[in-house]
């Protein structure tokens, strides 16, 4: 961060006021610093001025009065998603634009660049239809499906978010709205499903809706003791999954805190996450054979309904310094398992918080009706590593979460997903590596086109050429 905010114009700054009807603040103003935090408590951002956009009209007198001046755009909505610092940048906070509509029969929903996923999926539901939702719900739906949207229950069934976006308004870096779809500007609205926040401010998405309201899925927490014999059903459940059937696990350390279920304070232990979309006899018969490998500390996984789906996760709510990274694998056979618990196993001594295993494959690994850039389809497997720690620790962090990811080396692509880019992955080489090399060459051809200046760079970015 640096120690002193460059200075605007205050005439220009008081005309950018009197154009917007959202507030408009600069350091030292009260609510700057409410309006300018972020989810991740190991970013600050000291932003030149920040646009507490409540319009269309709000957001495109913000990128306007950025692009004049040549200044960076970072743009907020529920504050997660943040890997760059917004020093010095025009921030644009669009969390009051949180607007969900729902088209019952059309099997759509259209939401504001702020709308939760929690919400969509709670309004989805009185309509006996369901978005495309990740492991948190607390997020938001835009930037989610933006990063191409990987869902524990639905993506094996129905694909990722992107693939179900049938429209979106984007306010460009000349200040235009744009109505984009498969027809109107198709290379804009190609690269936009993928390439996050690029392109553009994202001021409404239309996206489809699925018919599903409940599965049989939950959570299941073994000790240490039991970690051999679970994952080898899990690899083997895994290898012959169906596409309704999503499994994946955690090396888990949590703190002896009050907001931690009593059985899992302060010790290891193996979070196996289990979704399926098929019967519940079906599915009680599957999750029974992961319960013959031990006794489980807690085991929520029965029937329940779709709006329950961040308990299968239980992933953060509540703001923290966390610090991450991921890479894709080709496969995940015993000799990788073996690896993973030599390195992060119970009798290992790690500041890492969380070691993970996703599932990919089934309908993530097929092409969309519509493409668009959402890349490495064919890796069946992810691995995510995450520390949780104070403010300033993000070079100390480093080392023992590349260390995990080292120990699965033979089985990385070396590539990466886009929803899972992080604060260590803003270089040019890292952000390449979550795309195919002919579609990154081509997002670099439109990013040249639509921002030749680079205002959108407050973000895993990718530079215009030259």
């Amino acid at each position: 961060m640096t120690t002193e905010t460059m200075t605007l114009d205050p005439g220009a700054v008081a005309r950018l006021a009197a154009d917007v009807t959202g507030p408009v603040l600069q350091p030292g103003d009260d609510r700057y610093d409410e309006e300018t935090a972020t989810w991740n408590l190991a970013l600050s951002h000291r932003a030149a001025v920040v646009v507490g956009a409540a319009t269309v009209a709000d957001v495109q007198a913000a990128v306007r009065f950025a692009a004049a001046r040549d200044l960076p755009v970072a743009v907020v909505a529920t504050g997660h998603g943040a890997a760059v610092s917004a020093d010095d940048a025009v921030m644009i906070n669009v969390r009051r634009m949180d607007g969900i509509t729902i088209d019952a029969d059309a099997r759509t929903a259209t939401v504001g660049p702020a709308a939760r996923m929690q919400a969509l999926i709670d309004a989805a539901a009185e309509n006996g239809l369901a978005p495309i939702a990740g492991s948190a719900t607390n997020v938001g739906v835009v930037s989610f499906t933006l990063g191409g949207g990987l869902s524990p229950a639905l993506g094996r069934t129905y694909g990722y978010a992107a693939d179900h976006v049938l429209a979106a308004e984007i306010v460009t870096p000349d200040g235009e709205l744009r109505t984009i779809d498969a027809d109107t500007e198709p290379d804009l609205f190609w690269a936009v499903r993928g390439a996050k926040g690029n392109f553009g401010v994202v001021t409404s998405l239309t996206v489809g809706l699925v018919p599903v309201t409940r599965l049989y899925g939950g959570a299941m927490y073994f000790g240490g003791e039991h970690v051999d014999a679970v994952l080898d059903v899990y690899r083997r459940l895994a290898a012959d999954a169906p596409d309704e059937l999503t499994l994946s696990f955690a090396f888990l350390r949590l703190p002896p805190a009050p907001f931690v279920p009593e059985p899992l304070r302060g010790r290891f232990s193996l979070h196996v996450r289990f979704s399926y979309l098929g019967s519940a006899a079906d599915g009680e018969r599957i999750a029974d054979e992961l319960r013959a490998a031990g006794p489980r500390l807690v085991d929520t996984v029965a029937e329940m309904p779709y709006t329950g789906l961040a308990a299968i996760h239980s992933d953060p709510v509540d703001p923290l310094p966390v610090y991450e990274l991921s890479t894709m694998l080709r496969e995940f056979p015993r000799e990788a398992a073996d690896a993973l618990v030599a390195a992060a196993g119970p009798d290992v001594d790690t500041a890492v918080m969380l070691v993970e295993i996703r599932q990919f494959g089934g309908a993530l690994g097929r092409d969309p009706q519509v493409p668009n850039a959402v890349a490495h389809r064919d890796a069946p497997f992810q691995c995510f590593v995450g520390a949780a720690g104070e403010p300033g620790m993000k070079d100390a962090l480093r080392g023992p979460l590349e260390g995990l990811l080292a120990a699965l080396a033979p089985w990385s692509t070396g590539e990466k997903f886009v929803n899972f880019l992080t604060s260590y992955d803003t270089t040019a080489d890292a952000v390449e590596r979550a795309y195919e090399p002919v579609a990154y060459a081509r997002l670099v051809e439109l990013k040249t086109a639509y921002d030749p200046q680079n205002l959108f760079r407050i973000n895993h970015n990718i530079p215009p050429a030259g």
